[in-house]
């Protein structure tokens, strides 16, 4: 009999898988920047977007890669994407959703970084917003 893991479980392992090299169970930090590439066809290959794989820590690593599949997991998703701030979140959702000339709407009571990046910032994209008030 096959068990789903439950949400506990899936909070401790997904992504997770344990270290061939050593046997650890737990997903170590990673406190590397870079990565090392076979060879400059590898390199090139990776940076090109044609392979994948770990090039810079700030673009992504394994530590994150297990929480993203982790959060993946326990929301039902296929997939999940880690990013430092709130700010980075919405300026990635916005540019995956809009077009120069389209508008949205939003909250006029939020972040004040938030009401600056849709106030002022947007607009070098095209993108416009419409407070609603709250």
């Amino acid at each position: 009999m096959t068990r789903t893991p439950g949400f506990n479980t899936l909070a401790v392992h997904a992504g997770a898988k344990p270290d061939p090299a050593t046997g650890a169970r737990a997903t170590p930090i990673y406190q590397t920047t870079s990565f090392v590439f076979d060879d400059a066809d590898h390199a090139a290959s990776l940076f090109g977007l044609k392979a994948f794989g770990n090039i810079y820590t700030r673009i992504m690593n394994p530590t994150q890669a297990v929480l993203e599949e982790r959060m993946a997991a326990l929301e039902g998703g296929t997939a999940a994407l880690a990013v430092a701030s709130g700010h980075a979140a919405q300026v990635i959702v916005f540019h995956n959703l809009m077009q120069p000339g389209d508008n949205f709407v939003a909250a006029n009571k939020l972040y004040g970084g938030s009401i600056n990046q849709f106030g002022h910032a947007f607009k070098n994209y095209g993108w416009e917003v419409r407070w609603a008030d709250t």
